[in-house]
């Protein structure tokens, strides 16, 4: 549904994107990631056919994103960091204004305008003037200006920023609902518990580069190791006791828990308690211990700061 190549832009002699490698399929959601000014935006930007690349190419709903402009930009919804909202327009006018350039049959531009500000809670709001909203319920209105005409394609930057818990939820599961088959989105966004919590690959960009890319479960095991788990017990440990089965080795021990790892993750577990309760050892439980994204992300971003750094000495 989205496919870059080499996908490049420059500014006179600034290299905003450098040959970016994207791909998008139906029913995927792709967290793009990465500093203020790495080239995410120029990236979206380029994708909705409003910026034209330097060199590479890209596809977007199997429109060539130079050659097929206009197709491109009526298969994407985008929700931009600056929404351009119109704040002297009511809500429910101004969504209507864009489903007329959209070429939306009358009948159905209400329908679907009635859905979309019923869903983002801003029905009763509907005749007030954009400028009387809220934040929060800009970015909703925004959000609904980019689903008005269904599109194939999703570009959503930073879609939760400024608002409060309950909206944010709120659009995160509306983005959850709009994964489907027939549908790829690309999300922007500082918050990486949201990425991981979205996303079924992430890309992470830096200085115009993509300098790591994968599932979170893929980055966490290529950067953090293999998965930890914790046994808790009743009665104290002491790791040097133990014997674990072949393959498992102990990283950390409490007071009353070890902590373990092996290559072949949960798969181990079940000879591992076995060991354990052969041993006497009474487990009061079992759980994962949670890797997060941020990790992952600061991991990759000290190793290419640390490349850059011995390099430039």
């Amino acid at each position: 549904m989205i496919q870059t190549k080499d996908l490049t832009k420059k500014f006179d002699h600034f290299l905003a994107v450098d040959r970016v490698n994207l791909e998008v399929n139906a029913g995927e959601v792709l967290a793009l990631l990465g500093p203020n000014g790495a080239g995410k935006t120029t990236t979206v930007r380029m994708l909705t056919s409003v910026l034209t690349p330097t060199a590479g190419s890209a596809t977007v709903a199997g429109h060539d994103v130079v050659a097929e402009a206009p197709r491109v930009r009526a298969a994407v919804g985008v929700l931009t960091e600056n929404h351009g909202l119109y704040n002297r327009m009511p809500a429910a006018e101004y969504l209507d204004f864009f489903g007329q350039i959209y070429g939306i049959d009358p009948h159905e531009r209400r329908k679907r305008i009635d859905t979309l500000l019923g869903h983002f809670g801003l029905e009763r709001d509907r005749d007030r003037k954009i400028g009387e909203y809220s934040k929060g319920m800009r970015q909703k209105l925004s959000l609904a200006r980019a689903l008005l005409h269904r599109p194939p394609v999703l570009l959503l930057d930073e879609p939760t920023s400024a608002m409060d818990p309950e909206s944010a939820r709120l659009v995160r599961d509306a983005i959850t609902e709009l994964r489907t088959g027939e549908r790829a989105i690309i999300i922007c966004t500082h918050n990486l518990a949201e990425a991981e919590q979205l996303s079924d690959r992430i890309a992470i960009i830096r200085r115009g580069a993509v300098i790591a890319n994968g599932s979170p479960s893929e980055l966490k095991d290529r950067f953090l190791g293999p998965p930890e788990f914790e046994a808790r017990m009743i009665g104290p440990p002491d790791g040097t006791r133990y014997v674990l089965p072949e393959g498992v080795s102990i990283t950390a021990t409490g007071e009353n828990w070890i902590r373990f790892s092996s290559l072949l993750g949960e798969r181990s577990n079940p000879a591992t308690l076995h060991s354990l309760l052969d041993q006497g050892v009474q487990v009061a439980g079992l759980k994962e211990v949670t890797r997060s994204l941020e990790e992952v992300y600061l991991m990759v971003m000290r190793a290419a700061n640390g490349k850059e750094n011995g390099s430039a000495g």
